[in-house]
């Protein structure tokens, strides 16, 4: 049986959150939401998951401010990091690895490819 890995999604879509939620939960993953940065970095320090999906495109404050906040975090900058959205030009790509992410997913993505594609992102990079 796969490794149960709990998991945080970053992203100010209700809907998609949701949708997510319900893929992950389906595929053994325990999910954390949150539908801003603020209130996702609050989360990544109290909980520490042993992921976070993380939006690029979200008001407030983006996911590149958020992934650079919890990089410079003592409680968070070791948790991976996997982005999730529809940008998928190579320059974001390049500056969301730059800044520490694991892994790239863009939108809008297969559901039910949804927690292979993360479970396949984490075991690469605990290799």
């Amino acid at each position: 049986m796969a490794e149960i890995y709990s998991l945080l999604i970053i992203d100010d879509e209700p809907e998609f959150l949701e949708l997510a939620r319900l893929a992950l939960e389906v595929a053994d993953f325990t999910v954390l939401k949150a539908e801003n940065g603020p209130e996702g970095l609050k989360l990544a320090k109290k909980k520490k998951p042993t992921v976070i999906l993380l939006d690029v495109t979200m008001p407030e404050m983006n996911g590149l401010e958020v992934l650079d906040k919890l990089k410079k975090n003592s409680k968070t900058k070791n948790i991976p990091v996997i982005m999730l959205t529809g940008k998928s030009m190579m320059e974001d790509v390049e500056r969301a690895f730059d800044a520490g992410a694991i892994g790239y997913i863009t939108k809008p993505i297969e559901f039910c490819d949804l927690a292979k594609k993360v479970r396949a992102k984490i075991e690469k990079h605990d290799e």
